[in-house]
């Protein structure tokens, strides 16, 4: 497993590749083997265009629960009190600074915003996975949002009650909050899964939830959709936005070791993860023979090479004597 796998498989303590409960266990196990025939990222992308056709029946079911709160004047008690508050603590100045922060949430900055962080996510950790699922978060709260409009077709509150410039479009589901509320979720889940404080991991996920929650009272406060508007989007958002995170789970499970039913297994040890006040550091796996692997035996110390002996002098070969003169052969009997 490469080291951005490794980063991106916890949260925290939490192995996102492991299955906690049975379901979780049987769904990993599925992604696994279906990536095993196509591929991780395939079964990714597939992954989400089944949760978007999830996400789109939940919004037609969503319809049939709204109809009935309204029908019985449950939550859309709130839609007139809370647009009488807003008109009377409005004021010019403060008009206009809700209007300039509510259009972060609208078509044109949180597409721009969108962009930009998945192409900076995605150079950065050399992977398409962060453009992907932003761009399957942003891509599915858009079409949750066409659906929604049609499906409903609500009206939008008077348009005396509302600060210009006006907007005419179906009023349910608030389109500035779903994808509000998808696209700070999305980025801020994929900034948390890289970060070993939790301190960061706190303040990242409060960061998007206050901007999520402010820009759906900025539309009720500006007049341009009633609070029942607000909640649905917040509901459907968080629907989404939690399948979206689910396949990202089962695609983190395919691209690992597989699923282990077993408890989560411990980082190795050369794994960055944040120690804890009384928590103890995960010790390594059985020895090698546990698993079967025969352990080698100790080298045996080398014995010293024994000096060698120094070489004789040789000694110097005396001279011969010298040779004696021969003497002259006599002659036959002349001696």
């Amino acid at each position: 497993m490469s080291e951005q796998q490794r980063d991106e498989r916890y949260l925290g303590s939490t192995d996102l590749t492991h299955g906690y409960s049975p379901v979780g266990r049987w769904f990993a196990r599925f992604a696994a083997r279906f990536a095993r025939m196509i591929g991780a990222q395939p079964a990714l992308l597939i992954g989400l265009v089944i949760g978007l056709g999830l996400a789109v029946a939940l919004t037609l079911v969503f319809a049939q629960i709204y109809d009935a709160i309204t029908d019985d004047d449950g939550v859309a008690g709130l839609d007139l009190p809370l647009l009488h508050w807003a008109v009377a603590h409005r004021s010019p100045v403060l008009d206009a600074m809700i209007t300039g922060y509510t259009d972060i949430g609208g078509v044109y900055i949180m597409p721009i915003i969108a962009v930009a962080v998945a192409v900076a996510l995605s150079v950065h950790r050399r992977s398409w996975t962060p453009a992907i699922l932003i761009v399957a978060a942003g891509g599915g709260s858009l079409l949750m949002t066409v659906v929604g409009k049609q499906v409903f077709a609500r009206t939008r509150p008077p348009l005396r009650f509302a600060v210009p410039p006006y907007e005419h479009s179906p009023s349910f589901p608030s389109g500035h909050t779903l994808n509000a509320f998808v696209i700070a979720g999305i980025i801020a889940y994929l900034l948390i899964i890289r970060q070993k404080s939790t301190g960061a991991r706190v303040l990242t996920v409060t960061i998007a939830a206050v901007f999520a929650v402010t820009i759906g009272l900025s539309r009720v406060f500006l007049g341009h959709h009633w609070f029942t508007d607000v909640l649905g989007a917040w509901v459907l958002g968080a629907a989404w936005l939690s399948l979206v995170i689910t396949a990202h789970r089962l695609y983190l499970t395919a691209r690992g070791a597989g699923v282990r039913d077993g408890p989560p297994q411990p980082r190795l040890p050369g794994d960055r993860r944040e120690s804890r006040p009384g928590q103890t550091t995960p010790q390594p796996g059985p020895a090698p023979e546990a698993r079967g692997i025969p352990r080698v035996g100790p080298i045996p110390e080398a014995r010293p090479i024994p000096e060698v002996r120094p070489i004789p002098e040789v000694r110097p070969i005396p001279e011969a004597g010298s040779i004696p003169e021969a003497r002259p052969i006599p002659e036959n009997g002349t001696e």
